[in-house]
């Protein structure tokens, strides 16, 4: 006797298949029916949890072709291993070592002008520089940049990199730069006035940084801008500082800066 498929519907109308992919901490996908969109920090029997860029949280369930993945349906399953999954990239997108221990700190530096810069360094590339054994120290101020560098003493096992606020073609900031000539030091910068400038708006919920008068201190003048408490800028910092979860959330101009600097501290270690 002929076998028929209790499965009658034509060919054409089935869907078709979409890859399954473990939902990882991480990963970051939208639910295509509300819109959210967020990272995986959660997945439970049935269930997912993912956090927006804001620290928003929502559970969904598993379902079959219930999510996007860059745009492409996929169905999320809970990772084979029972165990938690610990994240395989750090927030400045490198691939995460999570057995690697911190390594003896270099002879090398990375200084930083500002305390506000040095916090948003540790918080993007800290794992980064814990693997690497890359110390990180902030500056007040580069006005005493040259006798700084001669006194921290550079050399071809000790090379200090330098990140400074503003550093744009006929500004102090440049001039300084360019009197710091030995080899094995680095002064790189990036153009804006601040670094809260270097995050980007979008991930703060504001249209734009706003202009500032000449003349008028920046920190206060956006926060009055932009309807902030401008009493207490240092508490604002932390709000925005909360705000950035990696390097998706910096501009690329300090981006590339900072990987810029930590290759040249770390590159003849390991030469």
């Amino acid at each position: 006797m002929r076998q028929y498929s209790p499965d009658l519907t034509p060919p054409w109308k089935k869907p078709k298949p979409v890859p399954e992919v473990p939902a990882e901490p991480g990963l970051v996908v939208e639910e295509p029916g509300t819109g959210f969109c967020g990272a995986v920090i959660r997945c439970e029997a049935g269930t997912v949890t993912l956090e927006d860029r804001f620290g928003k949280h929502r559970v969904f369930p598993l379902e079959p072709r219930g999510f996007l993945l860059e745009g492409r349906v996929v169905t999320l399953v809970r990772p084979a291993s029972g165990a938690p999954v610990r994240p395989t990239r750090t927030a400045s997108g490198s691939v995460a070592v999570p057995t690697a221990r911190a390594r003896v700190a270099r002879a090398g530096r990375i200084y930083v002008e500002g305390r506000h810069d040095a916090e948003l360094v540790e918080k993007v590339w800290g794992d980064d520089l814990r693997v690497e054994g890359v110390v990180v120290e902030y500056l007040e101020g580069v006005d005493d940049l040259p006798s700084i560098v001669a006194e921290f003493a550079p050399g071809p096992d000790a090379r200090l990199g330098i990140l400074v606020d503003h550093l744009v073609p006929g500004t102090k900031e440049w001039r300084i730069a360019q009197s710091v000539t030995s080899e094995h030091a680095l002064v790189v910068g990036h153009p804006y006035i601040d670094v809260w400038e270097a995050v980007k708006p979008s991930s703060l919920g504001i249209p734009g940084w706003p202009r500032v008068p000449h003349g008028q201190d920046w920190k206060t003048g956006v926060c009055r801008a932009l309807g902030w408490p401008s009493e207490n800028t240092g508490a604002v910092w932390q709000a925005i500082l909360k705000r950035v979860g990696s390097y998706k959330d910096l501009e690329p101009e300090l981006l590339g800066r900072v990987e810029e600097l930590i290759d040249f501290v770390t590159e003849v270690g390991d030469a």
